[in-house]
């Protein structure tokens, strides 16, 4: 099972023009069933979003507190694309996503499991194969050493990522391990994307 889960300060999902969630602070979650997962993959991803820590504390202290921890609010909404695979061709593959009825399954599974790990009335739900309009409002850190930098947090979560591998061999053959961001098999895979204004 994967995951992209954006920290907000609001967000909302529309579908035909109808308001169907919303949310003000909290967490944003793109979530994908693959054709592997079973219920065990769902309910260890639900428990890593609930603990995984988003927010400052309030002395300051760097990524201190979880969604939870701030009394925050989770909408979730199934998005089997994150499981695309580009290396063939142009066109996106979609083969590792699970079928339709199991993706369904599995990911009523999980949402119940965040609801159930949390706050049934703090956790918020898309329409499952519906054409969703998603929107939202980012909310970055600010404030690192003496810059004010304002970007979007986006961390991906899998549940079985791959297996980390040094294309050069210079890492494993001076016994160093891999830096924050690598892909190691059983852990979290992290990915932070900064405004394209920052880059200019």
């Amino acid at each position: 099972m994967k995951t992209v889960i954006q920290r907000v300060k609001s967000a909302s999902v529309t579908v035909d023009g109808q308001l169907i969630s919303q949310i003000s602070k909290g967490l944003l979650v793109f979530a994908a069933i693959a054709k592997e997962d079973t219920a065990q993959e769902a309910e260890s991803m639900a428990g890593k979003v609930l603990r995984q820590k988003f927010w400052d504390a309030e002395d300051g202290g760097k990524w201190k507190r979880s969604v939870t921890d701030i009394e925050g609010e989770v909408l979730c909404v199934s998005q089997f694309t994150l499981l695309a695979s580009t290396k063939k061709g142009s066109k996106p593959d979609f083969h590792k996503a699970a079928s339709a009825q199991k993706g369904k399954e599995l990911y009523d599974h999980f949402i119940g499991q965040v609801r159930s790990l949390y706050a049934p009335d703090r956790v918020k739900d898309g329409v499952f194969q519906a054409m969703m309009d998603v929107g939202l409002v980012n909310d970055g850190p600010v404030g690192v050493d003496f810059r004010c930098i304002d970007e979007a947090v986006t961390i991906e979560i899998e549940t079985n990522p791959p297996e980390w591998k040094d294309p050069t061999g210079f890492a494993s053959a001076k016994g160093q391990k891999p830096e924050e961001g690598d892909t190691l098999k059983g852990h979290i895979h992290k990915r932070f994307e900064m405004p394209a204004s920052l880059l200019e």
